[in-house]
């Protein structure tokens, strides 16, 4: 990419944040790092084919359909990022190995590759900051008003990571603070019939993610990471059971940490 380029996102393109319902009277807000797959035209797809795009390295399937749905029942905000995280990983540090990748679940991204830095500081500028800026201004008006708030941050991942099957549904990520994490994996357990990962399939920690250290932790408020397996969240039935399932669960979780 040129370091010429002056600007990432075309006025006509969409903003790099979608904020939903944000008068929401629920104490839970909910964010979505990973809910879209949109490249700004000026990258040209990074070099991709549809096919590639359509796959999880570009997105999390299903996860927006599941936020939308689950804060319309908690009449809850939702802040979501909708280009892809083969762009900028949002829950990525910037300048990390990881924020801008090269390869992805063994794909090559050709767009990614010899970024200069003036390039790279666009993509921080108009897709990362503006989505975690929006974050942090709806969670500083909630201290203002002195609102109670809790965080959920909203993730799919794939059934089948590097030829092994994972055996869970969903699971609960956290780093420090595991006390959400762990009264939601026993409701979500209650029935027997989900597998929920203990933080797996992924872990959160301060060097490798953002979200959760960042708006979470240093802010000192509740948190958790939510996974949900792909495959179950794919289509709107789906998306409709589990933003249910959360709708249900997640409020009571809350409530026994309160």
């Amino acid at each position: 990419m040129s370091a010429e380029l002056v600007a990432l996102l075309a006025p006509d393109e969409p903003p790099a944040v979608i904020e939903y319902r944000t008068a929401g009277a629920s104490p839970l807000l909910l964010v979505c790092d990973h809910a879209g797959r949109r490249i700004p035209r000026k990258l040209q797809n990074l070099g991709l084919s549809a096919a590639e795009l359509a796959r999880h390295i570009a997105w999390d399937i299903g996860i927006a359909g599941v936020g939308r749905t689950l804060a319309d029942k908690l009449d809850a905000c939702l802040i979501m990022q909708p280009y892809s995280r083969l762009v900028i990983d949002c829950n990525r540090p910037p300048g990390s190995d990881e924020s801008i990748a090269l390869f992805s679940d063994a794909t090559r991204i050709p767009g990614n590759e010899s970024l200069s830095a003036p390039d790279a500081v666009l993509r921080v500028r108009e897709i990362f900051e503006p989505y975690h800026g929006a974050i942090e201004k709806h969670l500083d008006a909630r201290k203002k008003a002195k609102r109670p708030v809790t965080l959920i941050s909203l993730h799919s991942f794939t059934p089948v990571y590097g030829g092994v099957a994972r055996p869970w549904q969903a699971g609960v990520l956290y780093n420090r603070y595991r006390t959400l994490a762990d009264a939601l994996r026993v409701q979500l357990s209650v029935g027997g019939d989900l597998t929920v990962g203990d933080n797996e399939p992924y872990t959160v920690d301060d060097e490798s993610d953002y979200t959760i250290p960042v708006h979470g932790e240093k802010r000192g408020i509740p948190h958790v990471a939510i996974e949900i397996r792909q495959d179950l969240i794919a289509e709107e039935a789906g998306q409709k059971e589990w933003a249910e399932r959360l709708a249900e669960l997640l409020p009571q979780a809350a409530g026994k940490i309160a």
